[in-house]
């Protein structure tokens, strides 16, 4: 099985080209400094708004301070909605991203 075939969390919306996943933050640290440059580095490298959503706070996923303002810890849920021409691309590669645990060790 593909990671895109197990991951493949994103869901169209009701507006074309716009994709959203509901994920959870798997990590021992959360949504710390590292992880959030990770995270914006990847959502950096698509062509498409991508923002991530805790709670009522929505962030834009390529902005660091934005992601460090969510305060994630484990076990927080995110959704990660995106728009654009790359928007399933990625919404799939941060949920993979966040799913993974950013590649940290447990």
């Amino acid at each position: 099985m593909s990671k895109h075939d197990d991951a493949s969390p994103a869901k169209a919306t009701s507006n074309p080209h716009e994709y959203q996943a509901q994920v959870t933050l798997v990590n021992e640290l959360g949504l710390h400094a590292r992880a959030a440059g990770k995270l914006v580095a990847l959502a950096s490298g698509f062509d498409a708004e991508i923002w991530v959503q805790k709670g009522d706070k929505q962030v834009n996923a390529k902005s660091i301070m934005g992601i460090l303002m969510l305060a994630a810890s484990q076990g927080t849920p995110l959704m990660i909605t995106s728009r654009g021409v790359a928007a399933k691309d990625a919404c799939d590669a941060l949920a993979q991203l966040i799913k993974e645990g950013f590649g940290e060790q447990s």
